[in-house]
């Protein structure tokens, strides 16, 4: 079987929930992300793409119908390329590139596109049909940007809390206070700021077109563990998360070229990284933002390695206290994780995500030159995805 390889990856800027990426739509976003990843193997016939796997967690809108189909169209890509979309919640555009990379070693194409997309703020709100005709009563609209919507009367309530309430139960469980949550928070903030004023993501980004947003708009250099401090508590009067310790809601897209070996010189340059180990975890619901503990370790055991060969971890920060448990049950060290900031100052469009943090991680180990990194993320409903990495750029 032929090895999977990273050859080129690119993203938008990450807006915020209303902000610079507000009034544009997510098939819109995607093809921007195509484009971008595209541009970077301008050699590459886009007619020799095998395939498109793309991630979104919504779909409930203008993200309907297959949207990583509607981004290839958009993107001016053949009508002969073909796509599909996947939904595996935050981990959409993870499982993408997971999906992508099974494609290209079992041989059934030699270049893969992947990528995922998000836009928070332009998730509809919906409304279930009636089981009868006319009906008298009042109907509430749903809103489809977070969380769990119309649920099955069957589920376990306790399985149904909020994602916030099941990362304060998290909190008391591994006895993480508020302090370390806000101390996590802020060093995202100062890595994300430091990282984009060194010009580590300036090839790794591209602009909207017809938007005046240059960078992530939601990092705010100031942040200090005292500021974060001040603020009130989202889930639980006396409890430990609040809008600065958490992932915030957000807009944006990411992409991620994927080949075998032998594709090098179809795409027109060398690969980044071979795609050495997945792991895919499950746990209760409620535990999900624990599941990339287990996931992590899969996938090191199948890239025949151990902690103490990584050098580079990125592990989507969907809550700071999630981040800490996950980060305290690893046998490594907390300064290689997400040293160029993560998703609470970066920002976490859903469907995105997962292309974010693997097409950092290509970035970070290419920089560096060490050899191995860990990708992982957390999601929604108890599972958790993760990739290694091997350097070969």
């Amino acid at each position: 079987m032929s090895s999977a390889f990273v050859y080129a990856v690119a993203r938008t800027p990450f807006g915020r929930f209303g902000g610079a990426l507000a009034d544009v739509r997510p098939d819109d976003l995607a093809a921007v992300a195509v484009q971008g990843v595209l541009a970077q193997a301008p050699d590459l016939d886009p007619a020799a793409i095998g395939d498109v796997a793309w991630g979104c967690a919504n779909q409930a809108g203008e993200d309907n119908r297959n949207v990583g189909r509607m981004a290839v169209l958009l993107a001016g890509l053949p009508v002969t390329v073909p796509a599909t979309t996947v939904n595996r919640l935050c981990g959409s555009s993870l499982d993408a590139a997971i999906v992508g990379s099974r494609v290209i070693e079992t041989g059934d194409a030699d270049v893969v596109l992947t990528g995922g997309v998000e836009s928070m703020t332009r998730a509809p709100w919906v409304l279930p049909k009636p089981s009868r005709a006319f009906p008298a009563g009042n109907v509430t609209a749903v809103s489809t940007t977070l969380g769990w919507r119309l649920v099955n009367e069957n589920m376990p309530a306790e399985w149904t809390v909020s994602l916030g309430e099941s990362n304060e139960v998290l909190g008391e469980k591994f006895s993480i206070s508020r302090e370390r949550q806000d101390e996590f928070a802020a060093r995202s903030h100062v890595l994300a700021h430091a990282a984009w004023e060194a010009g580590f993501y300036d090839d790794l980004v591209v602009p909207v077109p017809g938007v005046d947003l240059a960078r992530d708009e939601g990092i705010r250099p100031g942040s200090t563990t005292e500021k974060l401090a001040g603020l009130k508590p989202s889930f639980r009067p006396d409890g430990t998360i609040t809008a600065g310790n958490a992932s915030p809601l957000n807009d944006g897209a990411s992409a991620v070229l994927l080949g075998s070996e032998g594709a090098a010189a179809t795409i027109g340059r060398d690969p980044l990284a071979r795609v050495a180990g997945r792991g895919v975890a499950a746990v209760e619901p409620p535990m999900f933002g624990y599941a990339p503990v287990e996931a992590a370790e899969l996938a090191l055991v199948r890239a025949g390695i151990t902690w103490a060969d990584v050098s580079a971890v990125e592990l989507n920060e969907a809550f700071a206290v999630q981040s800490i448990a996950c980060v305290d049950s690893w046998d490594v060290d907390p300064e290689i994780v997400n040293a160029k900031g993560g998703a609470i100052a970066i920002g976490h469009p859903l469907g995105a995500s997962g292309g974010r943090i693997l097409g950092t991680l290509a970035a970070r180990l290419r920089e560096s030159g060490d050899r191995y990194g860990v990708a992982a993320i957390c999601i929604g409903v108890g599972q958790a995805l993760a990739v290694v990495l091997e350097n070969v750029s």
